[in-house]
């Protein structure tokens, strides 16, 4: 029987258990998978703990690449021994094999290996909506981007880089720095020593920025609203440091009539229209070369407590697969 990480009640990595498990054969309108690599993102800790409730016992993970092994009736678009990929709930990606919506998986270019596709998925369409679609970046933008040597940050440097825009990046270390001005950040504020508000005031000459892409939530979110001019948009798409509380929307209209907004991946691929634009185009910038995924961590699936671990120590840096 195949085997994956199977969690019994909301709790610490250590709640993650390593088991067989039942996958079953594919209904109408799904695809069974023999994943080859699965992608590690902040999501996964927010529901091993959590922080949305489910149903237990629960398979967390919500990216992942493999090949299809079996097809449901009504399957169109798809064969066996295609490579395909996904960010895309029900979760249950932590898994040797899966059942999922055929029409939530896209195919694989040849160009991509199955490593970079398990891991660019989540984190490269997010990427996507944010640039394109929560606040449209053009050339000539200055915009602020929080944790950018994660995941998600590197990526976003690259391809705003690419847009035409000024790149401030927020990071907690001179590695993760030096690790992000490589990937396009222009100017690297170092939270650990620098107050990051003062330095974007003096950066923009006291303007702000349009734009806040922050991952972080509850310890940069007050500092990020003073970041913004007048009409900005505040994307809070995370919050890696805890949720933000307590807000008094007032604040808003003190700052300057900013706009606040959080997005979600699910939102923004509802249609198979959406997600195979956002796929599209995300699989060209990588395959030309625009946008480089670096997969700097990996992990046997079965040691995915670690993982987490590492993760929120804030140990990795880019992106981090897990192996089944």
């Amino acid at each position: 029987m195949p085997k994956a990480i199977q969690i019994d009640k909301p709790g610490p990595a250590s709640a993650m258990k390593w088991r067989e498990v039942t996958v079953g054969k594919p209904k109408k309108g799904e695809v069974r998978l023999r994943q080859t690599a699965v992608g590690l993102n902040y999501i996964d800790i927010y529901h091993r703990m959590g922080l949305y409730p489910m149903d237990m016992p629960l398979i967390i993970g919500m990216e992942g690449a493999g090949v299809v092994e079996a097809m449901g009736a009504g399957v169109k678009d798809l064969k066996i021994g295609d490579r395909v990929a996904y960010a895309s709930v029900p979760l249950g990606a932590y898994a040797e094999e899966r059942l999922m919506p055929a029409a939530r998986v896209v195919k694989v270019p040849k160009a991509i290996d199955d490593q970079t596709a398990a891991t660019m998925m989540l984190q490269g369409m997010t990427v996507h909506y944010l640039l394109h679609s929560t606040y449209k970046v053009r050339k000539g933008d200055t915009i602020l981007i929080h944790a950018a040597a994660g995941g998600i940050g590197l990526i976003m440097c690259q391809w705003a880089k690419h847009l035409g825009a000024t790149v401030i990046g927020t990071v907690g270390s001179k590695k993760k720095g030096d690790l992000a001005h490589a990937h396009g950040c222009d100017h690297v504020i170092d939270y650990s020593k620098q107050n990051f508000v003062d330095r974007v005031k003096k950066i923009t000459k006291g303007a702000g920025v349009p734009v806040v892409y922050d991952s972080v939530g509850k310890d940069t979110f007050f500092g990020s609203l003073d970041c913004l001019q007048p009409r900005g948009v505040m994307a809070l798409f995370g919050n890696s440091s805890g949720p933000v509380t307590n807000l008094d929307t007032g604040i808003l209209a003190g700052k300057g009539s900013l706009f606040l907004t959080r997005p979600s991946l699910p939102h923004y691929t509802a249609t198979r229209e959406e997600l195979t634009k956002r796929a599209r185009d995300l699989f060209r910038v990588v395959a030309n070369g625009t946008v480089k995924i670096e997969v700097n961590q990996t992990y046997a699936l079965k040691d995915a407590a670690q993982a987490h671990r590492d993760l929120e120590a804030r140990k990795t840096t880019g992106s981090t697969v897990l192996i089944p």
